[in-house]
């Protein structure tokens, strides 16, 4: 199919060679046990989006989990905060109400989360109220379907709009990497996502399909790496599904620090979505079982 969307992805030097992948992904995992530090586990804490996104949420709930963020500061002020709370549209509020502490990032999923399939007046809606509500990060799904039937106009056109319902919030652009399967179809979501507006591509909802894998980081973030020697615009990268242990994470820092370089290593350009992973890296980090989340 030729247009403008093809013929963009077709221009991308960025390897869909699964062999070459897996070989550059193994070089590179190779060097977690030499980078892993307490600085390293320091900075993968503060930039967890920590997480709830049960279907038993409520005000009351939501509260609660926004006031242990406030106590962290107050018990641990030696230590980082996480980077964004991230909860349903419905609770932007909530939390912004709550919330006392002024680095934390709300951040909210939307646009039909997480299959994606509902009427784009619906998706441009949500995210505009939870925009409203306070959130200053709106985490949606590509629209998988169009995707995969090739109708990448429809998939940008979406995405657009969107992002111009964000307002000053920054958009985070879900490919669910999974779904995709492929290297090619993971480049051309990831280039089509950021040429949409994305301020972060990421990988997975944790929900319907596999989560993060090494290798889908792997040419997400040579994506981002293409796109902003060509544009000069910095995407973040975000890692999330079934991300629980320091040594999982650390496989991502490695990815970041070795593909985009330390200028992506902080909480501005680098996330990791989850909710067990930091009770796990504070254990690391204290060096005592540590269950504070």
């Amino acid at each position: 199919m030729a247009d403008k969307y093809h013929d963009t992805v077709a221009k991308s030097q960025v390897t869909v060679d699964d062999a070459k992948i897996a070989a550059e992904v193994a070089k590179i995992t190779a060097k977690v046990p030499e980078l892993r530090s307490p600085e390293a586990l320091r900075l993968l804490f503060s930039c967890i989006d920590l997480t709830t996104l049960r279907s038993t949420d409520s005000p009351r709930s939501v509260a609660e989990f926004t006031e242990r963020v406030n106590a962290f500061e107050n018990e641990h002020g030696d230590l980082p905060s996480v980077a964004a709370i991230c909860v349903y549209p419905n609770f932007a509020q909530v939390v912004r109400t709550v919330l006392e502490v002024s680095e934390v990032e709300i951040a909210c999923v939307a646009g039909g989360f997480p299959s994606s399939q509902t009427f784009p007046e619906v998706k441009v809606a949500e995210t505009a109220l939870a925009v409203e509500g306070g959130a200053d990060e709106i985490d949606v799904v590509m629209n998988l379907g169009d995707f995969l039937d090739g109708d990448w106009e429809e998939v940008t056109d979406e995405l657009g709009e969107i992002k111009h319902s964000c307002r000053d919030a920054r958009l985070k652009v879900i490919l669910e990497t999974g779904a995709l399967k492929t290297a090619e179809n993971i480049r051309a979501a990831s280039i089509l996502a950021m040429y949409s507006g994305a301020d972060f591509i990421k990988t997975s909802t944790g929900k319907e399909f596999p989560g993060a894998s090494a290798q889908a980081a792997y040419v997400m973030c040579k994506c981002i790496k293409e796109y902003h020697a060509a544009t000069g615009r910095k995407v973040g990268f975000k890692a999330a599904g079934g991300i629980t242990t320091a040594d999982e994470a650390m496989v991502y820092y490695a990815i970041v620090k070795e593909v985009l370089g330390d200028e992506w290593l902080t909480n501005e350009y680098f996330r990791i979505g989850a909710s067990r992973l930091a009770n796990n890296l504070l254990t690391e980090i204290t060096g005592e079982e540590t269950k504070f989340f």
